[in-house]
């Protein structure tokens, strides 16, 4: 059978995806219900539901053997892993969930739960909306601005469009800007995968700015090996 998930080499001791859209879970993944804020749980045993889990959009867990994950259809995903203190985060920022810096809000979980040092941490953000796709109003792009974000750095202005889907206008790189976030939090620039593949414009993704937000969703999840 081929394997249809995205699989990501954080190195030895940990397990980390994203399902495609036809993929089957190879196992129990703990996931919440989110809501594009910016709160974090800790999971401290297995089995919890996403009505245990409601309104969590990131997790954080020292268990070893139990999967915890977010789902994604243009959000971001980011999967964290600190292999020193034997600790993995699974964070879904959203525009909103990254101007609210919930990566960040993850990192600093790990550090009072389990000790762990930015410094040591491994990242992977995997497919979301592109640079390219991801048109904003204006009012979106001072958000990011208002929240000291670099805009030279995430933000463009493209004019007034060819009159193509997503042309000219605003537009926010999600994945440079969480980057950012995880540099200004310590996380080593060596340390950090960007798996830049746009879900809008990648059909074996979900997308729900392309299919509709009752599409289904992507399953990005991280595991530590026993």
């Amino acid at each position: 059978m081929t394997d249809t998930l995205l699989r990501y080499n954080l190195g030895a001791g940990v397990e980390a995806f994203t399902a495609r859209r036809d993929s089957v879970l190879p196992y129990p993944v703990v996931q919440g219900h989110q809501v594009h804020n910016c709160k974090v749980a800790v999971i401290d045993r297995p089995g919890l539901t996403r009505e245990d889990l409601e309104g969590y959009d990131a997790f954080v867990t020292n268990l070893a053997d139990v999967a915890i994950g977010v789902r994604t259809a243009d959000c971001v995903p980011i999967l964290l892993y600190d292999p020193v203190k034997r600790a993995v985060a699974a964070v879904h920022a959203g525009w909103k969930g990254t101007v609210l810096r919930i990566l960040q809000n993850a990192m600093e979980l790990m550090a009072f739960k389990f000790g762990s040092s930015a410094a040591d941490i491994k990242a992977v953000i995997g497919p979301a909306i592109g640079p390219d796709s991801f048109q904003v109003g204006i009012e979106v792009a001072e958000k990011f601005k208002l929240a000291g974000f670099p805009m030279d750095y995430v933000w463009s202005f493209r004019g007034a469009g060819d009159g193509t889907p997503m042309s000219g206008g605003h537009h926010i790189d999600l994945f440079k800007a969480n980057r950012w976030l995880l540099e200004q939090s310590g996380v080593l620039s060596d340390s950090i995968q960007v798996f830049d593949i746009d879900t809008f414009t990648a059909p074996e993704f979900f997308s729900a700015r392309r299919e509709g937000t009752q599409c289904g969703r992507n399953i990005n999840a991280i595991k530590l090996l026993p």
